[in-house]
């Protein structure tokens, strides 16, 4: 009778394999998803307006009210030659992540084109294609959010959008003494300034640059996360008596930090705590019926990670 090889499987590997496909495929995911909602953002929104709000596609808009060019294939056009040039320049630092976003972003603004159009989301009667000035200041604010939003997805996944981004690095790495945001600004306000002389009409840098300030405050609003926590700092003799009021009342730990005054050199206990913004008030309530005379400094936390609050893990590995 011929003998049978059975390998054994290991089950932690195949965990780990099973896994990892999950973050592979939730990390593309959100760069695909990423670059649909920015494409609704700038055809939808901010193309109609003619604004200019930096970046490839910002070049590509002011190329579709000039020359008549679709927007999609101009981006791509533009996008392409900047990832080889900073591939070539900077080295293999963006990966297939930006490829993939460098390709789904024109190929959904090409779709959007084809089935949206280009007229504005408001417009007058008289003049389908020309938007109700009263509207221009919502629909600018609407399309800074929205690409926020799909920006912030793809920067979680630690993509790079691409286009201008590369510029900036490339300018940075022989200009070490200006920061590399600044040097953004600089490069989209330059584009901005090009919309300007395009179209001769100062409204559109000025709801341009807002665009552009909406969506960094969206942007580091959705890599972050929504979810808003204070850090505490407590300073009191009665520092147990809170301590265990903490632990009651907020379901929440902390750490003791040692301290001394400034004045008599008296050794301090500072107790050091993250709370939610609902549950700020409460401890305000008992720090203050425990001990009138407590210290307390309140900070405000963009993020907090580890144990009751969001997983460590899970923004390490997106």
């Amino acid at each position: 009778m011929q003998k049978r090889s059975i390998i054994a499987t290991n089950p932690v590997k195949m965990k780990l394999t099973r896994e990892k496909g999950k973050e592979i495929f939730k990390t593309y995911a959100l760069i695909i998803l990423g670059t649909f909602i920015m494409s609704i953002g700038f055809v939808v929104f901010i193309s109609p307006l003619k604004l200019a709000p930096g970046g490839v596609y910002g070049i590509a808009i002011i190329l579709h009210h000039v020359f008549n060019f679709p927007i999609g294939l101009s981006g791509i056009c533009l996008d392409l030659p900047l990832l080889l040039i900073g591939t070539l320049w900077l080295g293999p630092r963006f990966g297939a992540k930006t490829l993939v976003g460098v390709i789904t972003l024109p190929a959904f603004i090409s779709l959007w084109e084809k089935v949206y159009g280009y007229a504005p989301l408001i417009a007058l009667p008289s003049d389908p294609m020309t938007p109700d000035p009263s509207a221009t200041f919502i629909l600018a604010l609407c399309g800074g959010v929205i690409i926020g939003i799909g920006l912030g997805l793809i920067f979680k996944t630690r993509a790079t959008s691409g286009g201008t981004d590369i510029i900036a690095m490339i300018i940075g790495k022989y200009v070490k003494h200006i920061p590399l945001g600044t040097i953004l600004i600089c490069v989209d306000s330059t584009i901005v300034l090009i919309a300007l002389a395009a179209f001769k009409d100062w409204t559109i840098p000025l709801y341009s640059w807002l665009v552009i300030y909406v969506t960094g405050i969206v942007m580091d609003k959705v890599i972050a996360g929504f979810h808003s926590n204070k850090a505490v700092l407590i300073i009191s003799e009665k520092y147990e008596e809170i301590r265990q009021r903490i632990f009651d009342e907020l379901d929440r730990g902390g750490t003791y930090l040692n301290g001394e005054g400034m004045y008599n050199h008296d050794e301090k206990k500072i107790i050091f705590t993250s709370i939610s913004r609902k549950q700020l008030p409460v401890l305000i309530h008992f720090v203050h019926e425990i001990d009138a005379k407590a210290f307390v400094t309140i900070l405000d936390a963009s993020e907090t990670l580890g144990y009751g609050f969001n997983s460590l893990k899970e923004k390490a590995l997106n």
